[in-house]
């Protein structure tokens, strides 16, 4: 057998996963080589050389690994023993170096730039995320320019160590804690009624672009009580076809009343248009109806891969079916209303994770008499802001889909739809955009660790900032996708990075301070009960 040359003293791999998309691949290098340029730099610093594990595709016009296969070829040719930084400045599949990584013994940091314009640092905690449920030993770093102490001490202990150590103190584990008797009682009770009552998650296609993190396996969900529908895409998109144009302009028209504005123009290529728009109202119509066949008390639309290449974005009708308040479907046998007066939880991007905290949130809040409308969010980037009384770091959290009208400042009348971007969304339709409203929410993630269900759950506040400001960071990161400007209570940027398993999280609002800590504390008891191992983060009070 072939064996491969090891890799010389002093000397490290660098790979980098990128999206299945070439348009995406394309525009987003650029940014990629300047990262890798300042990565190099401070490794040379260090006495160290990198070794590109792959080389820039002249044809391709850029140097990113584009698929499984490819990586699997990469991995292949690679000492299993050296040290390899992965490095992301873009959205990446995280599939792509999975399988590579599996295998891989040496050193494995996974190292971003802290910069909003690409999606980087997305990319990357999908890669811890998915890493750490495949139980692959790897380290993290993050960085503005690969200069700061921060960095530079971090990445000097992987050099010298091979592991980075991180501060999270923030975490404190269920077990050990004692809640308030009622809360505990309160939790313990709607988690029994949730198990025995039982639940179905319609799926629409697992895996959406790669995130191995994102799929819970069969038999942690069964033991929460929740069981997959497994459905197909061209189940969703032939259910459209069935949905007349009447109907779709019904729910077009219900969204204009309502004072949502569309941003449409006439090129397809780049602009959102009206009949883009009405495709993405029979999808919606489509999912509620396919929902209610196979009773699915959540779904989750994939839209990567498959129905990207047949029908406009799944954003709007994701974030429509999260909000109580929307427009109505009817049953095309009977005339009867579809979860008449309900939301319907979906989870964006088909993350099983995201969809049982959805589902189990959204149950819970309705116990509690709390507005129940949860989504997920991207974490995105995120600044210091002082000022207009703010003096905190801001998180930017930011998703294409699933945000409910319900959490935007205005509703409805604070929504508007701009066309999807070009380079991920080639047959457009639009976004439900808008500023969240300020006030209370928990957070929180599930996530797979050691082969068990793990949650994360935290206190933290939505600020409002001044319009400028949120003109800013949106132009920083992607101008057409909701955003919620998020202090986390308790928990610094570096060890939210360090801890979080996902470039997802969860968030949902509550009525006031106190009552947000009472319901993440109940939440807490809830989800130990459904065999959950719980984890309260940061400043979560006890009592």
């Amino acid at each position: 057998m072939k064996t491969t040359k090891s890799l010389a003293p002093r000397h490290v791999y660098l790979v980098s996963s990128g999206d299945l998309r070439l348009a995406a691949n394309q525009q987003c290098w650029p940014e990629q080589a300047k990262m890798e340029a300042a990565l190099a730099k401070a490794l040379r610093v260090e006495g160290w050389t990198v070794v590109r594990a792959h080389p820039v595709d002249s044809k391709k016009k850029h140097g990113f690994i584009d698929s499984q296969r490819m990586g699997i070829e990469v991995f292949g040719k690679l000492d299993p023993q050296a040290p390899l930084i992965v490095a992301e400045s873009v959205w990446q599949y995280s599939h792509h170096v999975l399988a590579g990584l599996t295998t891989h013994r040496g050193p494995i940091l996974t190292a971003a730039n802290w910069s909003g314009t690409w999606p980087g640092l997305v990319g990357m905690l999908n890669l811890n995320g998915s890493l750490t449920k495949a139980g692959v030993r790897y380290s993290t770093l993050w960085s503005e320019d690969f200069r700061d102490e921060f960095f530079k001490s971090g990445l000097r202990q992987w050099l010298e160590e091979g592991v980075v150590t991180h501060d999270q103190s923030h975490v404190r584990d269920l077990r050990l804690l004692k809640l308030p008797l009622a809360d505990e009682q309160f939790g313990r009770r709607i988690a029994r009624q949730f198990r025995q009552r039982k639940a179905v998650m319609g799926v629409f296609d697992e895996g959406c672009m790669g995130m191995f993190n994102a799929i819970v396996p069969d038999d942690l969900l069964h033991a929460t009580g929740v069981f997959k529908e497994r459905l197909s895409q061209s189940t969703l998109y032939a259910a459209m076809q069935q949905v007349t144009d009447t109907e779709a302009r019904g729910v077009l028209d219900w969204l204009l009343k309502k004072g949502m504005v569309f941003r449409w123009g006439k090129n397809e290529q780049t602009e959102l248009t009206q009949a883009q728009t009405l495709q993405q109202c029979k999808m919606y119509i489509a999912a509620v109806r396919l929902a209610a066949e196979f009773g699915c008390a959540a779904v989750g639309i994939q839209y990567q891969q498959g129905l990207k290449d047949l029908a406009a974005a799944s954003d709007l009708a994701e974030g429509l079916l999260n909000n109580m308040d929307r427009p109505p479907v009817k049953c095309p046998r009977t005339g009867r209303v579809l979860f008449d007066g309900e939301a319907l939880p979906h989870f964006n991007e088909v993350d099983e994770c995201a969809g049982l905290d959805g589902l189990v949130t959204y149950r819970l809040w309705r116990e509690l008499g709390f507005s129940p409308e949860n989504t997920l969010h991207d974490i995105r980037w995120g600044q210091h802001y002082k000022g207009d009384g703010v003096n905190d770091y801001v998180w930017v959290l930011l998703i294409s889909g699933a945000v409910p009208p319900a959490h935007l400042a205005g509703g409805y009348r604070g929504a508007s739809s701009e066309r999807q971007p070009p380079m991920y969304f080639r047959l457009g339709g639009g976004t439900i955009k808008g500023v969240s409203k300020p006030g209370k929410v928990v957070w929180s993630r599930v996530f797979v660790m050691d082969g068990k269900l793990h949650c994360d759950l935290g206190v933290a506040e939505a600020v409002k900032l001044p319009e400028r400001e949120t003109e800013r960071r949106w132009r920083e990161t992607t101008p057409q996708w909701p955003i919620m400007h998020a202090v986390l209570d308790g928990v610094t940027r570096d060890q939210m990075m360090a801890r979080h398993k996902s470039n997802h999280i969860q968030v949902v609002y509550a009525p006031n301070a106190k009552q947000a800590h009472r319901a993440c504390r109940i939440k807490a008891a809830m989800l130990g009960e459904l065999g959950l191992e719980v984890h309260l983060c940061g400043d979560v009070a006890l009592g």
